[in-house]
């Protein structure tokens, strides 16, 4: 077990881990804000899922809607960074993920998220119901 002493942590950025790139796509319409997020959320992740949750925030719209059907693997830190953004965006904005599928909607709903969190098939079903809680709709 000496071997073992001699290691210290390592840490990765996602891009030096095949398969597990992230990209997101922010669109702004009116007082509503959909990231599109690809590829894989995991612990090396997560800090650009993050990042793109505050600079969405930062003009603070009326709805965040975070699209992960393209996600081909959400892990339990990827759930957890999404409850996070749902705590911090919940008092000021509304706030929902689309998530359709084993990848995504599956898992989330396993562990019970969608009891926090509203999670949607689609974006249009989501942007609908924030549309109709609101006088004027979020698109234009």
């Amino acid at each position: 077990m000496d071997s073992i002493d001699g290691l210290s942590p390592t840490v990765r950025d996602s891009k030096d881990v095949p398969g597990s790139g992230l990209t997101i796509a922010a669109d702004r319409t009116g007082g509503l804000v959909v990231l599109t997020v690809r590829g894989s959320i995991d612990i090396l992740t997560v800090p650009q899922l993050a990042d793109a949750v505050r600079e969405a925030m930062s003009g603070v719209p009326a709805a965040l809607i975070i699209d992960i059907t393209a996600v081909d693997f959400l892990s339990s830190a990827g759930m957890a960074a999404l409850v996070t953004a749902h705590e911090n965006i919940a008092p000021t904005s509304r706030f929902g993920v689309v998530a359709d599928g084993p990848a995504t909607a599956r898992p989330m709903r396993l562990v019970g998220l969608d009891e926090t969190i509203t999670i949607y098939s689609t974006v249009d079903e989501a942007a609908v119901e924030f549309a109709e809680e609101r006088d004027d709709p979020y698109s234009a």
